[in-house]
């Protein structure tokens, strides 16, 4: 017999209501051009019933086969296992051990969250292929599925969680809404307006005449001022869209953690998420600092913590981020609650610089960066056309400074230490990044020099660990100093490696 509360369960009856929903909005969208294409050769009415037809056979379809899986599809949480059987012609039948169910997450979208349901993702927080490692309840009541978190990611309480009082560690304010404009979201958001105008429009056999009322705004403009223009108008469409995704993501956020050493992040405007982290998979905390939030004097924290899978299918669904872009100190406040110590390692560390051969290493790299594409338009030019010659004389002139400049920065942020029971690193300029990791949750290190480091005494180690990227690095560290660091920093694990005078 089953174990009270293990009885088999359907899913909700409404996810067929759901799906049917959302193939007649399909069929709209979709028959409405095919409509018109077909106004065009036969008469009104006749197009509209073919139309008709084919969209009542879409979604009749559509929802007969969403209907079957939901008759077939039952799921179970016994005392040992969480199961879920599924399929009509191939049938699947999957289960978790309930030790192993590192994460509940619960998303819905604005359908699923009208109706009252969630869609529920069991995962172990290992890496399987065909998904083996997750089993996904789409969708559950909103009251089944919190049922469902509280159940499966139910752990005693131990003393260090007691001592710690549970709630909120952050609560959404309005005003971290400032830096969305400043992220690198709102120029890759005004390229694809840009882009998307001409992709419409050309769908529509419209692209010329867009073009030519273009031209016929800016005829008596000089070129410099028409690309000026464009630039901002395509910047000032990609700002209004970062706002707007920016308070689909982060809109209802809260931060907190819950009776048995679970941190919960709640999230969403119009699709609601709830992700989970059990605290005993944490390992540490990253201080994410792009440059353009970096200038406002904010970051971000994200978990480096074991087990967490992206959901393929949820592009948005950043599992590992905390904490969105918000004023330092208080990243560093919340990462200090988050990992339970009275100061941040990400503050409190004392890092150490890394000598002048990583600047140079640097400036190096950007230059070639920036020269080597510059000398290859000049040759073209030479060879072809003095308009390449003029684009490579800009080029190397923008470039140059830029990339001196972000070299410097990029070697001063070169840093690492050691705080308390954490490892700290820090590097990178376009995205700045201070990792600090458990010092218990590094299980190897890695050595590299190339043939230029060992040249000019210096060292790159690696950090792995079971827990977020999976590896952490000290770039460009002198070799000496460097070793003399992993070795201190995890004792006994790089001393057979290693030579001392």
């Amino acid at each position: 017999m089953s174990a009270p509360g293990g009885e088999w369960r359907r899913l909700d009856g409404r996810t067929v209501l759901v799906t049917a929903m959302v193939l007649a909005g399909f069929a709209f969208g979709a028959g409405l051009p095919v409509l018109l294409g077909l106004a065009g050769g036969m008469p009104l009415g006749k197009a509209l019933g073919w139309v008709l037809a084919g969209a009542a056979l879409l979604v009749g379809a559509g929802t007969g086969a969403d209907l079957v899986r939901w008759q077939r599809t039952r799921y179970r949480i016994g005392s040992e296992r969480a199961e879920l059987h599924t399929g009509l012609v191939l049938v699947k039948r999957r289960s978790l051990a309930r030790e192993r169910i590192r994460s509940v997450d619960l998303t819905a979208n604005v359908l699923l969250r009208v109706l009252g349901l969630v869609k529920v993702r069991i995962g172990t927080g290992e890496h399987a292929a065909g998904g083996e490692s997750t089993l996904e309840l789409d969708a559950v009541s909103r009251a089944e599925g919190e049922r469902l978190r509280l159940e499966l990611l139910a752990r005693t309480t131990s003393r260090e969680a007691a001592a710690h009082p549970d709630g909120a560690l952050a609560v959404l304010d309005p005003a971290w809404i400032r830096y969305a404009p400043v992220s690198f979201v709102a120029p890759l958001l005004g390229g694809a307006a840009a882009g998307a105008v001409m992709q419409v429009s050309e769908w529509f056999g419209a692209q010329a005449e867009v073009i030519e009322w273009v031209g016929d705004r800016f005829r008596d403009t000089p070129l410099v001022w028409i690309i000026v223009t464009l630039a901002a108008a395509a910047l000032v469409a990609g700002v209004v869209g970062a706002v707007g995704l920016w308070i689909e993501m982060w809109w209802n956020y809260r931060l907190e953690r819950e009776p048995g050493g679970t941190l919960r992040v709640r999230r969403g405007l119009f699709t609601s998420r709830s992700i989970s982290i059990e605290e005993r998979r944490l390992r540490g905390v990253d201080l994410v600092e792009p440059l353009g939030v970096r200038l406002f004097g904010a970051a971000r924290v994200d978990a480096v913590a074991t087990g967490l899978v992206k959901d393929q299918q949820d592009k948005h669904a950043d599992i590992n981020v905390l904490l969105p872009a918000v004023p330092r100190a208080l990243a560093d406040e919340v990462a200090a609650q988050v990992l339970r110590e009275s100061a941040s390692p990400t503050r409190e560390a004392v890092l150490t610089p890394h000598p002048r051969a990583a600047r140079g290493r640097r400036l190096r790299w950007a230059l070639g960066a920036v020269l080597l594409p510059s000398a290859l338009l000049a040759l073209l030019g030479a060879l072809l056309t003095p308009v390449l010659l003029w684009i490579a004389a800009a080029c190397a002139a923008v470039g140059v400074p830029v990339a001196v400049l972000l070299a410097l920065d990029a070697y001063r942020a070169l840093g690492h230490g050691i705080a308390g029971d954490y490892l700290v690193t820090r590097s990178g300029t376009v995205r700045r990044s201070t990792v600090a990791l458990q010092r218990t949750g590094v299980i190897g290190w890695t050595a590299r020099r190339s043939v230029f480091q060992r040249r000019a005494g210096l060292i790159t180690l690696t950090a792995t660990t079971a827990a977020g990227a999976g590896a952490y690095g000290v770039h460009d560290a002198a070799e000496g100093e460097g070793l003399t660091f992993a070795s201190e920093a995890v004792p006994g694990l790089l001393e057979p490696f290693l030579e001392r005078d």
